[in-house]
C-alpha cells in the first residue's frame, strides 16, 4: 500500500512549527533488516525526531509531525562492542515475588550475557523542524497557542518529561531551541544523495499487527524533507 504523508497548510504550520537542535556523541537508528547485529541508518529516522519531540513535551491533545531533518555534521560511523542479555526477566517472576515468592529478579549468568557488535553514528548534529496537529483528545482548553507557548518555554529553560535519546537510551541527545532563519549543513554543496528506504513510522491502528511504514529517503544540500513524501506499508 503506497500513501502520500500530506501537510497542513502553510500557515499552520508556521503558527504551529518549531525548530529544536540536537545533538551527541552517538546514535543508533537501527535497520530493522538486521536481526542480531545492530547496524545504523545514515541519518535520524522521522520516528526518532518525533520520539525526541515528545520528550521534550507530549499532550494527547497535539500529534508531532516531521517536516524536515537538517544534517549539520559530516555522516561518520563506528563500531563498538557491548554487553547485552538475550532473554528478560518474566513478569509472572515479578509478580511471585512481590507476593513473596521465592524468585529470582536478576540475570547474572554467563547463558544469558552475550556481547554484539553495533556499527552506530558518532558525533551527529541536527536540526529538527516540525509542527503539530490537533487530534480528537484535545478538551475544550486546549488549542494551538497554547501548546506552542509551552514547547517554546520548555525548550528555552531545557526541561523533558524524560531525557531525549538517539534511538537507545544509552546514546542520551543534548537539546535546546534553535532560532537560525537559515540553517547551515554539512552537505550544502551535495546536491543529491540516496539513502534508500528507510523506516518512517510505526501504524499502531491496530495494536494486535502493528505495521511498519517506509519511505524513499534523498537528502538534498544536507536535508531530509519529509512533507508530502511517499510512505510504503
Amino acid at each position: 500500500v503506497i500513501y502520500y504523508c500530506k501537510m497542513s497548510r502553510g500557515g499552520e504550520n508556521m503558527s504551529r512549527g518549531v525548530k529544536v537542535r540536537v545533538w551527541g556523541d552517538y546514535a543508533l537508528f537501527s535497520r530493522p533488516e538486521m536481526k542480531v547485529e545492530r547496524c545504523s541508518y545514515d541519518v535520524m529516522t522521522p520516528s526518532a525526531a518525533r520520539g525526541i519531540l515528545e520528550a521534550i513535551y507530549w499532550h494527547p491533545g497535539m500529534r508531532w509531525m516531521i517536516d524536515k531533518i537538517y544534517v549539520k555534521k559530516p555522516i561518520r560511523f563506528t563500531s563498538v562492542r557491548r554487553n547485552e542479555v538475550k532473554n528478560k526477566i518474566l513478569s509472572s517472576n515479578v509478580l511471585q515475588a512481590y507476593n513473596g515468592g521465592d524468585k529470582s529478579l536478576y540475570l547474572s549468568s554467563k547463558a544469558e550475557i552475550v556481547q554484539r557488535a553495533s556499527l552506530l553514528l558518532c558525533n551527529v548534529d541536527y536540526v529538527i523542524e516540525a509542527h503539530f496537529e490537533m487530534t480528537e483528545k484535545a478538551n475544550e482548553t486546549d488549542n494551538p497557542g497554547k501548546f506552542k507557548d509551552i514547547m517554546m518555554r520548555r525548550l528555552r529553560r531545557g526541561e523533558c518529561f524524560h531525557m531525549p535519546y538517539f534511538g537507545c537510551r544509552e546514546f542520551p541527545a543534548n537539546f535546546c531551541l534553535c532560532e537560525e532563519d537559515k540553517i547551515e549543513t554539512a552537505y550544502d554543496d551535495l546536491e543529491e544523495k540516496d539513502f534508500g528506504f528507510m523506516l518512517y513510522d510505526i501504524d499502531y491502528i491496530d495494536k494486535e499487527n502493528l505495521q511498519p511504514m517506509f519511505f524513499r529517503a534523498v537528502m538534498r544540500h544536507g536535508i531530509l524533507d519529509l512533507r508530502n513524501c511517499e510512505v510504503v506499508r
